[in-house]
């Protein structure tokens, strides 16, 4: 029995030290994949010195193509990525080119007579859509709150603050909770009329939006911790948590405004393809929640409660089990729970980049929080960034494609950033990893 002890001590003592040994090389190389791989070839090529803001649109080769359409999601993203860089790397170069996104967002972007940030302007800033969107102007105040965090720009926490109760005004729903999605100009929320085609998201609440007003709160809580806002916050928190995320443990993606699902599975096969788009299984978007939810429960109560825990480890567990692709890793996008059929069929067998990114952050820190998974977690993990290095990062022109070139050979000469791609979501993953990395270290010691 002493024998057999000793023996489980040292394998045991062995695989420690060679997980040791590989995060510590994964870490190096997030290092470099962060900076040399990605913010340094957006940085400081995609700032629009002519018109302001930030440019958008990139060949697979990093040159700047096509008319450079300016959307208010991405310009608050790369206000958001460069901001934490200052604060992640202290450099304060960062601060300038963050600052650079305020004013455009503030004077170009932002509808002075009503009030809101346009979702999307030319180049130089004129106006392209009087459609607002809940989901943009939270991206707004995700960026600006990160911008005043690391420069302490006051003129931008109190435009945060303008947004905010813009947002509150206008696009919070006072009696069925949640936020109104699509807004008109002056600010009354779309109505969904008899005429809107079935697989148009006009005039409905959703998930996606919601996740990421609950991760804009999140940030803008942290630097200004408002009454108001930490009200929003767990209204939104209970809400995804407890309404959008199923009993299966994934995402329902559409809902009418009074949170009736939108649902399409008791129809026929081509009907459900042909709304796939509002109903459907979005594995990286179950696995991105999982971590917001946490992020939002521990700013609101210092630490995530049992049931945003148990929920978050539901969502990641199911999509481990339906959307994982065993042979070589990475999640696929899309699923469906086909009423004749047993489980979830994949849909889309794609790998988009972003889902990835946030499964390397989600899975460490799953590796961490349970110890009884910690391998199932952090082999998946090891093989998620396996799965990144090998058919997501561009090794020759730097940064990611946008879909896993092991489904999707065509990725690699398709645009590298476009206003729906930048800098964000990987930024976030490698930063955070490295972040951990690290603090196991210490921890070690």
């Amino acid at each position: 029995m002493k024998l057999k002890l000793l023996i489980a001590i040292f394998f045991t003592a062995t695989i420690a030290s060679a997980q040791t040994t590989n995060l510590d090389s994964i870490k190096t190389q997030m290092q470099y994949a962060a900076k040399q791989g990605l913010l340094d070839e957006y940085y400081p090529r995609n700032i629009d010195t002519a018109d302001g803001g930030y440019l958008s649109t990139f060949s697979f080769d990093f040159k700047p193509v096509g008319a450079q359409d300016k959307m208010i999601v991405t310009q608050a993203r790369n206000i958001w990525s460069t901001a934490k860089a200052a604060m992640f790397y202290h450099d304060t170069s960062y601060i300038t080119m963050s600052r650079h996104g305020f004013y455009f967002l503030r004077d170009k972007m932002w509808d002075k007579q009503y009030g809101g940030f346009y979702s999307l302007v030319t180049r130089d800033g004129a106006p392209k859509s009087t459609i607002k969107e809940a989901y943009g102007n939270a991206f707004a105040i995700y960026g600006l709150s990160a911008y005043y965090e690391c420069s302490h720009d006051t003129a931008a926490l109190s435009f945060a603050k303008t947004a905010f109760m813009w947002l509150e005004k206008n696009s919070h729903d006072s009696i069925y909770k949640g936020y109104y999605q699509h807004l008109n100009r002056d600010g009354s929320h779309v109505i969904r009329t008899a005429d809107v085609q079935s697989n148009a998201e006009t005039g409905y609440k959703d998930q996606n939006s919601s996740i990421h007003l609950l991760e804009a709160l999140t940030e803008l809580y942290k630097v200004w911790p408002d009454a108001l806002v930490k009200k929003r916050l767990e209204e939104m928190l209970v809400l995804i948590r407890d309404k959008i995320v199923t009993q299966k443990g994934y995402l329902q993606l559409f809902f009418t405004y009074d949170w009736k699902p939108v649902m399409f599975r008791d129809s026929s096969r081509d009907v459900i393809m042909k709304n796939k788009n509002l109903d459907h299984v979005s594995f990286g978007h179950d696995v991105e929640t999982a971590y917001l939810m946490q992020e939002a429960d521990e700013a609101l109560n210092g630490k995530a409660s049992a049931k945003t825990l148990a929920i978050g480890k539901k969502m990641v567990d199911h999509a481990l089990h339906n959307g994982w692709d065993n042979s070589v890793g990475g999640f696929y996008d899309e699923g469906y729970y086909f009423k004749d059929k047993a489980g979830c069929t994949i849909i889309n067998n794609g790998k988009n980049w972003w889902a990835q990114a946030e499964a390397l952050n989600t899975l460490l820190m799953f590796s961490e929080m349970y110890p009884e998974d910690s391998m199932r977690y952090l082999q998946n993990f090891f093989k998620e960034w396996q799965y990144v290095q090998t058919y997501l990062i561009d090794h020759e022109h730097g940064d990611w494609y946008d879909e896993g070139i092991d489904t999707d050979p065509a990725a690699q000469t398709r645009l590298k950033a476009q206003i729906w791609k930048t800098t964000y979501h990987i930024f976030r993953a490698l930063m955070n990893c490295i972040n951990r990395i690290e603090e196991h270290n210490k921890l070690k010691h």
